[in-house]
């Protein structure tokens, strides 16, 4: 035995004559699974330790049986474990993989094998995947044991596993994919459209081009629309469910049920006061906010409910249909207040909640610190505050003295939006590029100063703009709360579009299938991000084909309706992947300063501590960066080690080449030379996929669950004075405001859909945790520094908790008095649990 096998099995001899290892075989059983998969399937031991000369491979047992299955039910989940048994001759040595034949007719899940070795020795393999029937793919599936190594640390006898393995999953771009494909390669977002429907379902394909540079997505393979050749094929909604995801990567039948169910639960309430509106041919919106509170509150028929969730259900694919009953979604339904009236009804018309939002919001990393007075556009153009209209409200300060002590910031939506305008106005929407202008308090609260409010001019020439200051009373203060909906409008539509989808669940996407393609399983990075990439391209799969697809939920409930996407495009052109990086992105904001002292793990210093994203966040962000360092420096012991990892290398390059390709001449991709490269990678990648993610999705029933705290579409211009419009706003301002936001129909479907994506499942994953019920990870120092993980993620916790206990940080809770719970991990809840909580960060972006 070579002196690397004796470090990698220290307890391990060489068999001096024919022996047997024990073990057993978990195998989950699934609603619809057909039966157990019993004799039909095989398996055989690959040694990990002695090559067969035959064959330059490790050596292999004869196949071994699922026999004597015993079935557990808990939780509603079948599990069946069988004995298997394999007889070995002399000098096998140590198992180190498995290659498992299905010769059934319909797959089955594997959840994990345990072997017990004539020594004693426990070898444990965390399968967690389906196996599809060999007539069905034409070859065996391998599952490697849970020791983990680097590529040029790789047993000899495994080395070729290792590389077909990764060699199956890259596939040959060719051909539509299969349910059973274990495929991933990369497309365009050329599914967006369906042209076969006619004009007007015509998009433009995001990807490949420098108009509308955008990351790559899981290649289908899909045929081509019959009148668009560059544009896939639509399934239709009957055969949603079949849309290609390797099964690996799809929800459960669990949670799919429950995500379903969730849907049909939010939506009915909602849908029950737009259908009403939609069948008497009524397209207005709320008379009153007694009426839109309604919604929340009001008793309903149940015969009503009865029919529109019979409606919903017919949508749904037949597999599907079966799977929900009336009965368990439990009805009748009753969604919650959102919190933002919750306990104060008017708290979202103060000034403080207004400015509050822009830190402890659902979109709080758009603010940033004024450097420049007056603001100018990318082209240096002036906009159209003046001294005078903010000098007043500066607390005694010149602009000049509070510009140098750091306490003017601005929301800006001008410059990406102004391009876009006249496209949107034409779909009958208001819209106008803005510039927020907002003073620092002495008691850390944000004041609102100015809103400037700007339109292209009908000759291309200058720019059409006017600023708006506070008011409280009369006409002056209703105008002042139309400006800061208009605001808030571009400020909801960009959360949704780039803070929530594009920098998410967009950017991800493409660093999953180049671990999937690069990294072998047994490749310790791989194990580390497994659990960030969970459920996400299913779920972006869904909602390309529901919410983002031409006429779906989002072009008709945002103003950017058919431009979404475009829209999304064009910010990706600002997107660099260092700057996702907290520390990074709060210096480019101005929101923080570099700290010199050495023992600042962050490197910065928040400009206030009252800044609720900031401050969880850069907790957040040290623990993770501290669990990634302590995990590297197990399995890298220099620089050296990170540039002779050729996984690793080819894993970066088709990152950047590849899966975000349009951008990859960018010089700030890191250079993938050194240690601290690769941590810093790893640190802002599983930051995205679970703390950001947590902080833009999970508050959004909050706080845009009640439309006009955050409208997304407004429908009625400024009232102008001397204008019909005018008048009508006058003699009632509310009914005015209330005449801005969009039908009941549209309304009822955006506040259902913030109350699904803001639930959590009740099988939800939670940073610090891990899914797997066997023994994840063959290496006891990883296990001791993971419990350290976990550990600091509670003392966050209770931070996190003590300050929003605190009456000095104004921002914690506001007017609404929501305390800022969207960083707060959860970790120390160990129990299933789900719903609109406004807490916990999972570890992926699964929703």
């Amino acid at each position: 035995m070579s002196r690397f096998t004796k470090f990698l099995f220290p307890h391990v001899c060489p068999y001096t004559k024919t022996s047997s290892i024990k073990g057993e075989v978990v195998i989950v059983q699934n609603s619809g699974q057909h039966s157990d998969p019993g004799k039909s399937a095989s398996i055989q031991i690959c040694s990990g330790t002695t090559i067969d000369p035959r064959t330059g491979r490790g050596k292999l047992s004869e196949k071994a049986y699922l026999r004597y299955g015993k079935t557990n039910t808990s939780n509603g989940e079948k599990t069946t474990t069988y004995k298997i048994m394999f007889q070995l001759e002399p000098g096998f040595g140590t198992p180190g993989a498995l290659i498992l034949t299905n010769q059934l007719k319909h797959e089955f899940f594997i959840q994990s094998v345990s072997l017990q070795t004539p020594n004693k020795q426990i070898i444990k393999f965390d399968c967690g995947s389906w196996v599809y029937p060999f007539e069905k793919t034409g070859t065996d599936r391998i599952f490697f044991s849970n020791a983990k190594y680097l590529p040029n640390q790789t047993p000899q006898a495994l080395l070729n596993l290792r590389e077909e393995e990764l060699t199956s999953l890259r596939g040959d771009e060719k051909g539509e994919r299969k349910e059973w494909d274990r495929i991933y390669d990369y497309d365009y977002y050329n599914d967006l459209g369906n042209p076969d429907k006619g004009r007007e379902h015509v998009r433009p394909v995001l990807g490949g081009s420098d108009l509308h540079p955008f990351p790559r997505r899981l290649r289908t393979g899909r045929p081509p629309s019959d009148t668009d050749p560059l544009t896939e094929s639509q399934p239709n909604m009957i055969n949603i469910d079949r849309i290609y995801v390797p099964l690996d990567e799809r929800l459960s039948s669990k949670k799919l049920f429950e995500v379903l169910s969730n849907s049909i639960q939010a939506a009915v309430p909602f849908l029950i006061q737009g259908a009403k509106s939609f069948l008497e041919g009524d397209s207005r919106g709320f008379e009153s906010f007694d009426e839109m509170n309604y919604m929340f509150s009001g008793n309903r028929s149940l015969m009503v409910e009865e029919w529109i969730t019979e409606k919903l259900m017919n949508i749904l694919p037949p597999k599907l249909r079966k799977e929900i009953t009336y009965e368990s979604i439990k009805a009748p339904f009753k969604s919650p207040f959102p919190q933002i009236i919750a306990e104060n009804e008017f708290a979202w018309k103060s000034d403080v909640e207004f400015g509050r939002q822009m830190l402890a919001g659902t979109n709080p990393a758009r603010i940033q610190r004024l450097e420049k007075f007056p603001p100018t556009n990318k082209n240096g153009k002036i906009g159209f505050v003046k001294t005078t209209d903010v000098q007043h409200n500066l607390d005694g300060l010149s602009v000049t003295e509070a510009l140098n002590q750091c306490r003017l910031f601005i929301l800006d939506h001008h410059d990406y939006l102004m391009p876009f305008l006249e496209r949107m106005i034409e779909n009958n929407f208001h819209v106008y590029a803005s510039r927020t202008l907002l003073f620092l308090k002495s008691d850390k609260t944000l004041k609102p100063i100015a809103i400037e409010l700007s339109l292209p001019s009908p000759d291309n020439a200058d720019e059409l703009g006017i600023v708006f200051v506070p008011a409280e009373k009369d006409e002056a203060g209703a105008l002042w709360q139309v400006a800061k909906a208009l605001v808030v409008a571009s400020d909801s539509v960009y959360h949704q579009l780039i803070s929530h989808w594009l920098q998410t669940h967009v950017v991800i996407e493409p660093f999953i299938i180049a671990t999937r393609r690069q990294l072998s399983m047994m490749h310790p990075i791989h194990w580390l991000l497994h659990p960030h990439f969970k459920d996400t391209i299913h779920v972006n799969a869904l909602a390309r084909n529901i919410l983002l697809n031409s006429g779906g939920i989002l072009e008709k409930t945002l103003f950017s309706a058919e431009i979404s996407m475009e829209l999304s495009a064009e910010l990706y052109k600002e997107w660099r992947f260092d700057e996702q990086a907290l520390p990074a992105d709060l210096l480019k904001r101005g929101m923080a300063l570099k700290d010199p002292n050495p023992n600042n793990p962050t490197g910065v210093q928040l400009l206030f501590e009252d800044y609720p994203y900031g401050a969880d966040g850069l907790e957040i962000w040290t623990a993770i960066k501290t669990w990634v360092t302590d995990f590297c420096s197990v399995f890298y012991t220099d620089d050296d080690s990170v540039v002779s990892d050729q996984e690793i290398q080819e894993w970066w390059s088709e990152i950047r080449n590849v899966g975000h390709g349009d951008k990859c001449s960018e010089s700030w991709w890191f250079r993938m030379n050194t240690l601290s490269d690769l941590v810093q990678a790893l640190t802002t990648l599983i930051w995205i996929a679970s703390a950001i993610h947590a902080s833009v999705n999970f508050g959004q029933y909050a706080y845009s669950g009640y439309p006009p705290n955050r409208p997304t579409q407004i429908q009625k211009d400024i009232p102008w004075e001397g204008t019909f419009e005018y008048a009508e706003f006058i003699k009632d301002p509310d009914k005015y405001f209330l005449k801005m936001l969009p039908g009941k129909l549209n309304m009822s479907l955006s506040v259902a859909l913030m109350e699904v994506l803001s639930r959590h499942t009740s099988d939800e994953v939670y940073l610090g945790q891990r899914s797997s019920t066997v023994e994840w990870i063959n290496n006891e120092e990883v296990r001791q520094r993971f419990d350290k993980f976990n550990k600091e993620l509670r003392q966050i916790e209770k931070r996190i908790t003590e300050r929003n206990r605190n009456p000095s940080l104004k921002n914690r809770k506001g007017p609404s008095g929501i305390p800022y719970t969207l960083l707060y991990p959860d970790t120390s809840n160990v129990e299933l649990r789900g719903g609109v909580t406004g807490k916990g960060i999972p570890n992926s972006i699964s929703i």
